[in-house]
């Protein structure tokens, strides 16, 4: 599920939320609120389990309301109102599902004859040398304002029910019909119910027969008393339901049918006319280039979440430098300056012999997703799991000047967004998940590793070691650094030093630091 903030305003400004987003006046929160009565770090909205998005006041002077009122913990629902201080935001979540179109059923007729004497549904203008009746010309006129109104307003719109609606719409002001249907091809070929409209609450029942011969001969059938239609005298759903005119027109894009679009008159005998059919052919024109255009619009935008499923796997830089082609996937490493960060989950072989197999990989699957989000929100580059642990690279592909600062304050993130996530387990009844880190810099060779067919993008060197060992060393809540990460950050971070730790691989004690924050002087994050 996809949600974002839309800061209400003059500026209108959207900020994406990620599965941990942090709201308040300091410059390192998700989304920034430069209000003077918002704490620094105000509130916290988290994606749950379940796919709803949480959000928690953190203890604010002035509170956190939503929708005028003030809470401590809200279940986002679309539209809410936010406001902290005089800022307020309107979350926008996943749309509400499409209500379901119950009311249309498609009667299964017995019709042993072939229908036959349709109307084309494919009209065309004539030459203006072979026109000679006025009336012609009048009708021609009307097909084409029709058309040029409809395709003015289909033009702007990319959301399929609202193109929808419009052709419905539009069609009922030049034709006078009581009810309408819309019914579209599914990846099946199969006809589905996408739009109704109609004058009384009652059951719309269409004619698989009719429907037939408009997919099959991709033809328009005008009926003008379909109880007395001879083409049709075998159509139960038709003398069912006494209905006395019909109109089906297939949504055609060259020789493809699209869907069919029908519209029925219970009222009168002969309520339509060949005008009318010219009309609704060149709406259904019209609707069969805004449906295709829709569809063309529908699959960039699956290759643009096809991408995002990479990026899932790939670090999204990492995704950016090899399209662009700035990263050479090949196997020769070169060496970088580069902060590793090692993130591990405390007691997790006993919580796995506590738990089934299927509920550890929900549970890594949950907290993983929390993980790489605040990551990848400090630029930071997924290196691999390790089981329970997360790996995360800073300066690498892209080289950073500030690596040892992001890396800090990913790792500093990351217990805020596992101290929320935890919040979520407990209330599902869950244990926590408590994780230690390390960070470390230091020069690693960079580069594509593995064989010929397979290759990932990782760093090897005595400074991951270090980094690894540092995760070892660190207890559960705490983010242990080595000398040569704190010396740049001896000005912004909040860090106490704690006795030399000897560690595997090294000959004499590493001197180590715990970092408990930042301080107010620390620049803004990038």
């Amino acid at each position: 599920m996809t949600a974002r903030l839309i800061q209400l305003g003059d500026s209108d400004r959207s900020f994406e939320l990620s599965a941990f987003s942090t709201l308040g006046r300091h410059p390192d929160n998700t989304v920034q609120v430069m209000d003077r009565i918002v704490s620094k770090e105000h509130a916290r909205i988290t994606l749950g389990g379940n796919g709803a998005y949480v959000l928690r006041d953190v203890g604010s002077l002035n509170g956190t309301f939503v929708n005028e009122s003030r809470v401590n913990e809200h279940v986002l629902q679309n539209g809410d109102v936010l406001s902290l201080g005089s800022t307020k935001f309107r979350f926008e979540g996943q749309d509400a599902p499409r209500k379901e179109l119950t009311h249309v059923k498609i009667g299964g007729d017995d019709a042993h004859t072939e229908v036959q004497g349709s109307v084309s549904a494919t009209l065309s203008f004539a030459p203006a040398s072979e026109v000679k009746d006025e009336a012609v010309l009048r009708a021609d006129y009307e097909k084409l304002r029709i058309a040029h109104e409809l395709s003015q307003k289909l033009a702007v719109d990319t959301d399929l029910d609202r193109i929808l609606q419009q052709i419905v719409d539009e069609t009922f002001q030049i034709i006078s019909a009581d009810r309408a249907v819309i019914l579209l091809n599914d990846h099946n070929n199969e006809l589905q119910v996408r739009h109704v409209r109609q004058k009384r609450d009652d059951e719309i029942k269409l004619s698989k027969t009719i429907l037939g011969e408009v997919v099959r001969n991709r033809t328009a059938v005008l009926s003008s008393d379909a109880m007395m239609d001879d083409r049709f005298k075998t159509a139960k759903s038709i003398i069912m339901q006494g209905i006395r005119s019909t109109m089906t027109v297939p949504l055609l894009m060259k020789d493809e049918v699209l869907g069919v679009f029908h519209v029925d008159s219970s009222l009168t005998s002969g309520a339509f006319t060949q005008k009318d059919l010219m009309l609704m052919s060149g709406v259904a024109t019209q609707a069969a280039i805004a449906i295709q255009n829709y569809r063309l619009a529908k699959k960039i935008e699956e290759e643009a979440t096809a991408r995002a499923q990479f990026q899932r796997l790939v670090s999204p830089n990492l995704v950016d430098q090899i399209v662009s082609g700035a990263l050479d996937i090949n196997q020769a490493g070169s060496q970088q300056e580069v902060t590793m960060l090692f993130a591990d989950i405390r007691g997790f072989t006993a919580m796995s012999e506590r738990h089934t197999p299927e509920e550890m990989v929900d549970t890594l699957n949950a907290y993983f997703e929390v993980m790489v989000d605040v990551l990848f929100r400090h630029g930071g580059t997924l290196d691999k799991y390790v089981g329970d642990e997360i790996i995360g690279l800073f300066g690498a592909p892209v080289a950073q000047h500030d690596s040892p600062l992001r890396a800090v304050r990913c790792g500093l993130d990351m217990l805020r967004a596992l101290d929320e996530h935890n919040r979520m387990r407990a209330a599902a009844g869950k244990v926590d998940i408590q994780i230690g880190i390390g960070i470390n810099t230091g020069p690693v060779i960079a580069g594509a590793i593995g064989s010929s067919q397979t290759l990932q993008y990782t760093v090897i060197g005595d400074a991951v070691n270090t980094a690894a060992r540092l995760c070892g060393v660190a207890q559960a809540g705490e983010v242990i650094v080595s000398g040569s990460t704190i010396a740049p950050l001896q000005d912004h971070a909040i860090a106490e030093a704690k006795a030399p730790v000897t560690v595997k691989g090294k000959s004499q004690p590493l001197p180590i630091w715990r970092v408990t924050g930042m301080h107010e002087n620390a620049p803004p994050r990038q």
